[in-house]
């Protein structure tokens, strides 16, 4: 029995490339609605928090739509810029930062909303700005939410499935993750290498979810002990 490791270098990839810009985008949203205060900010509270009770193929159809060439986004993505993300690696990317964005924005949204307002003052009246503030002092507070934010992000989308199989389909070498080529040998009746491929993904998932917790309690334990 061969083992073909594309699927698993493909969702590597995806997680990769997925939680790195859901690091760049969701700690500024994280912290503008940590900080800000305005009437009606439940509203993108609950758009950011929808993929957590939304249905992953509720998602990827709507999705599909979305970025269909017959839809109005996805013809102005085809005519302006000759991107066509349906069945491509980075419509994955782009539905897989969606549907996992609130696991990046929600911890570090709860880290900053927990630490003590004096911590800020204390740095305005040492003449820090508050962007310095927010890189030096802020952050630096809440690495463990900022770690809780990766992994979660990175394991969510290490096990996506419904989402990627509706934007992405089932291409190899191209949009075929793990999960999808478990599905594909379960309907194939080839249920020895689904196991196999099963149970490298259960113990990768778990190897990485181990180390990173370890991290994060390791870290935990030192901002404590300050």
């Amino acid at each position: 029995m061969s083992i073909d490791w594309q699927p698993f270098l493909l969702t590597l990839q995806l997680a990769l490339a997925t939680t790195l810009i859901l690091f760049v985008i969701g700690i500024p949203l994280a912290a503008f609605l940590a900080f800000t205060r305005f009437r009606f900010k439940a509203i993108p509270e609950a758009i950011i928090g929808l993929p957590l009770v939304l249905p992953p193929s509720v998602l990827g159809f709507y999705l599909l739509l979305l970025l269909s060439p017959a839809s109005v986004f996805g013809h102005w993505l085809d005519t302006w810029f000759n991107v066509r993300l349906l069945f491509t690696f980075w419509g994955l990317v782009a539905g897989s930062v969606i549907y996992s964005l609130p696991f990046m924005v929600q911890p570090v949204q709860a880290g900053l909303q927990s630490l003590p307002l004096s911590l800020r003052h204390a740095s305005y009246t040492l003449g820090k700005s508050r962007w310095q503030t927010f890189i030096h002092v802020l952050l630096p507070n809440i690495k463990p939410s900022l770690i809780t934010g990766i992994v979660l992000s990175f394991a969510h989308t290490i096990g996506e499935f419904g989402l990627v199989l509706m934007i992405g389909g089932n291409l190899p070498g191209k949009t075929q993750t793990a999960s999808i080529a478990i599905y594909d040998e379960v309907e194939s009746l080839n249920y020895a290498t689904a196991h196999v491929y099963a149970a490298i993904l259960l113990l990768f998932s778990f190897a990485i979810l181990l180390l990173v917790y370890s991290i994060r309690k390791k870290l935990q334990g030192s901002i404590t002990g300050l």
